[in-house]
């Protein structure tokens, strides 16, 4: 039997603005989220992003090729209503972040994780006054409160369309300072997410690459990228 998926019914995918945010028309008729809310959205360059996505598809719509729509949705249907929630959970990154968790030996990856994670630490201490303490080996270090606080309090200003990217980019790089610095363009992209990956890479060097952990890998840094672009266009 065959699978069954939403056929294509319209023509034409236009973008139109309704008060003070924008959505999409398909043949005249708005888009809506899986809830039946309204889809409407901040800013004119994210719905004609979303409309492109409605424009792409073939006969049968294919869900996993509309990153933009999923965001949206997510941001409306998800954020929105548990946004205290998402904070918290964003929040317990910083506790155990992936930049603080240093290798003991050898010292070819002690220097890799130093040069990628330690511009990132002292850009936080620097433009958030939020210092995090680094230890050696997996055992747990107490971050400073005031440095958790000072992290917490750049959520509270993101809108629940640059949350939904944010959350991604932390919950993807496993690091909250990794998700804050590519929000707020510390680095490029591909840089910050590289530098979410300094250890897959250096065991890929040691034992090679295996081809479904690396597809997996590319999936979430495509996935990392468009949660920058989608935080950056809200």
């Amino acid at each position: 039997m065959s699978e069954w998926a939403p056929k294509r019914f319209w023509q034409n995918a236009t973008v139109e603005r309704e008060a003070d945010a924008f959505t999409v028309h398909l043949d005249g008729r708005p888009v809506r989220t899986p809830g039946k809310r309204a889809l409407l959205v901040p800013t004119e360059t994210m719905a004609h992003r979303i409309a492109e996505e409605w424009k792409a598809q073939d006969d049968k719509i294919d869900p996993e090729s509309m990153p933009w729509t999923r965001s949206a949705n997510s941001a409306i249907e998800k954020v929105a209503p548990e946004r205290a929630g998402v904070e918290a959970h964003l929040i317990d990154y910083a506790g155990t972040d992936l930049v603080c968790y240093r290798a003991e030996r050898p010292e070819s990856l002690i220097s890799r994780q130093a040069s990628a994670w330690d511009p990132i630490l002292a850009w936080a201490e620097h433009n958030f006054d939020a210092r995090l303490s680094t230890t050696s080996g997996v055992m747990p270090v107490e971050q400073p409160g005031h440095a958790i606080e000072r992290l917490s309090q750049t959520m509270p200003q993101m809108s629940d369309f640059q949350m939904t990217g944010f959350y991604d980019l932390v919950t993807l790089s496993g690091s909250f300072l990794i998700g804050l610095a590519a929000a707020h363009g510390f680095a490029p992209e591909h840089d910050l997410w590289d530098a979410s990956r300094v250890d897959e890479m250096w065991q890929i060097e040691q034992w090679g690459a295996d081809e479904e952990a690396s597809e997996v890998a590319e999936i979430k840094k495509q996935a990392f990228l468009h949660a920058t672009e989608f935080y950056r266009s809200a």
